[in-house]
């Protein structure tokens, strides 16, 4: 195999990638999270404002919105929306009605969509090619070509790759920064203290995840310090200093980060009203002191909402968690990803234990970025297991990636077992494998599911966007428009307004059909059947699957049971707010959508409702 040759392999994969993840992005329309994250993205360009959607940082949001904001698209700033959201509470509602506005309202939707999706998936391929990189390094071609194949064929970065959301990000910036540390391990310079700087800055502008970066930067220096590896000096008094000089070079690194990420808010915080910090004086003096405060400010209100946040009632298996379990991530990623990519992990756990006496396959030019992968594979492995926000395979992307790097040595293991030919046969075969399942779920990859799942639909097993998270409306507007429907009751999962993308829609709740409904199809987001709303009695009617089970049209009898009813829809004290939320906020936003000029009274009502709501508990709790 010559030099070149394994290079156009790789563009060969990541072109297939490509085709998979893009092909399917287009025929998607805006998930949960794109609504918010689009428009604020926006705002940050034309209005270097921050106030919108400030539980997350704003580089992957700027990145997305960058085409957008040389297209002119178009945001309305003096809409009450954006008027009224200059605080903070006021702020995080309306995030969602400005969101929609830009992306259906002021805009077409699907070219707004489009545009903002292009980043994102360049990106994911930015990603393959790093482990690519990175795994031809520690395994060679045939291991750099294994870890990409294996990348390229995971579903879970299939489906989140070109969506303007926060994962893929902090993946690809949380890789380069973690290989840096070892570039700083293997020979300590200014330039690799600025490279690992620039990548753990852009982590934690991506996602405040990207935090966890200090502690493997610890968990490094904790292990020379209590472990002599290779490299290390034998003498006492050296690998004292020579652990000193790559402590003071991951020091300079973090220094980096800490600058740029200050620049970064500092410049998309310039117009921001700062009246947050009206403690801070109400001179001129302190106007000159508020605006530099922002930026750290700003940081930490949205470490502290993400710390609020973090615990959410999870779903598996048919039942609702009231919490984060520690066994979310492994059940669903074993669910969620495909057969072969799990025996290569099964075989290279064997090959492994069978060859450890057979030396090191690691190259000694890498030893010690295998060591920080290693190091931070454990790091976001166990910040994953002891997480209560356990709502998707997306939040499990980071491990997924670096242990996807580390599959790379593989086939040196296997060259290095008796009847090497044999395994090298079966890595191959599960390689090759791993290609099947994926290309029978395209377009569809968001409820994928593997043979584990029994023959179970997605919607029976696991939750939130493993299942859908309203991507798939325009099939739902394919069906109403095939059966000649003018219009269609619609249970959909989103804070947006589903008439943008679907004229036919109408707002229906499978919790409370009227009687007007019965003989006809109505369509629920596979998610409400089970986990967000109790809507169970629905799967002994006829019914069809969209969209490969995202969605479900459901043929309603001429006559439903009453509610409370065997067969029938539950009683009103057994419905259920999505999310675990105080109030019915989907209902909110849709009202204030398609109302902005009552958005201030509907506001005050909000309000009301959450502090009424978090009274109640804080009595309740008094009581108990």
């Amino acid at each position: 195999m010559t030099r070149i040759a394994p290079h156009w392999a790789a563009g060969a994969l990541l072109a297939l990638m490509a085709f998979w993840s893009g092909g399917a992005a287009l025929r998607e329309s805006a998930t949960f999270d794109e609504v918010a994250h689009i428009g604020a993205g926006l705002s940050y360009w034309q209005r270097l404002d921050m106030r919108l959607n400030p539980e997350h940082p704003p580089l992957g949001k700027a990145l997305a919105a960058l085409p957008l904001a040389i297209r002119g698209t178009r945001a309305d700033y003096s809409s009450p929306e954006w008027r009224l959201s200059t605080e903070f509470f006021q702020a995080f509602a309306a995030q969602w009605i400005f969101g929609d506005a830009v992306l259906g309202r002021w805009n077409g939707w699907r070219a707004t969509l489009l545009w903002a999706r292009l980043p994102m998936l360049l990106l994911t391929l930015v990603l393959g090619w790093v482990i690519y990189s990175y795994g031809t390094r520690l395994g060679g071609a045939a291991g750099g070509l294994l870890a990409l194949a294996a990348y390229c064929t995971t579903p879970a970065f299939l489906t989140f790759g070109p969506l303007v959301i926060t994962d893929v990000p902090v993946t690809l910036f949380t890789l380069i920064a973690v290989w840096q540390f070892g570039e700083i391990w293997a020979a300590p310079s200014r330039a690799s203290a600025l490279r690992s700087g620039a990548a753990a800055a852009a982590a934690l502008l991506s996602k405040f995840t990207g935090a966890l970066l200090l502690p493997v930067a610890v968990a490094l220096y904790l292990d020379a310090r209590f472990r002599t590896g290779a490299g290390q000096p034998a003498k006492d008094f050296e690998r004292r200093e020579w652990r000193k000089q790559r402590v003071r070079c991951m020091a300079r690194g973090f220094l980096w980060a800490a600058v740029f990420t200050y620049l970064v808010y500092f410049l998309f915080s310039w117009n921001q009203p700062d009246s947050a910090l009206d403690r801070v004086g109400s001179g001129w003096w302190a106007h000159l002191a508020r605006r530099p405060l922002m930026p750290p400010w700003i940081y930490l209100r949205g470490v502290l909402l993400m710390l609020v946040m973090a615990s959410r009632p999870t779903f598996l298996f048919g039942h609702t968690i009231s919490h984060g379990v520690p066994y979310y991530f492994p059940v669903v990623f074993a669910l969620k990803s495909t057969e072969g990519f799990l025996l290569l992990l099964v075989l290279a756990g064997t090959a492994w234990l069978a060859g450890r006496g057979l030396g090191p396959v690691i190259p000694e030019a890498v030893r010690p970025h295998w060591r920080a992968l290693s190091i931070a594979l454990f790091t976001f492995l166990a910040a994953c297991l002891l997480s209560r926000l356990d709502i998707s395979i997306r939040h499990f992307m980071a491990p997924m990636a670096l242990g996807t790097v580390m599959l790379a040595p593989l086939p040196r293991m296997l060259a290095r077992l008796p009847r090497p030919r044999l395994w090298q046969a079966a890595c191959a075969a599960l390689a090759a494998g791993c290609f099947v399942p994926v290309a029978r779920a395209y377009p569809y990859f968001f409820p994928y599911v593997n043979s584990l799942a029994l023959g179970r639909p997605a919607y029976q097993v696991v939750n939130d966007s493993n299942v859908s998270w309203n991507e798939a409306l325009p099939e739902v507007g394919r069906f109403a428009r095939e059966h000649g429907m003018r219009e269609i009751a619609l249970d959909w999962f989103a804070f947006s307004d589903p008439a943008l993308v679907v004229p036919e829609a109408r707002p229906w709740s499978c919790e409370a059909p009227a009687e007007s409904d019965g003989g006809k199809w109505v369509a629920v987001s596979a998610v409400a059947i089970l986990e967000t709303h109790d809507c169970g009695y629905l799967q002994q009617y006829p019914h069809q699957a969209l969209a490969g089970g995202s969605f479900y049209v459901f043929r309603l009898p001429p006559r439903l049971p009453r509610a409370g009813e065997p067969g029938g829809p539950p009683l009103p004290s057994e419905y259920r707010n999505p999310w675990g939320m105080p109030v019915d906020y989907r209902a909110w936003t849709l009202q204030a959508e398609r109302h902005p000029e009552g958005l201030s009274q509907q506001m005050q009502i909000l309000m009301r409702q959450f502090q009424g709501n978090a009274a109640a508990d804080g009595g309740t709790k008094r009581g108990q």
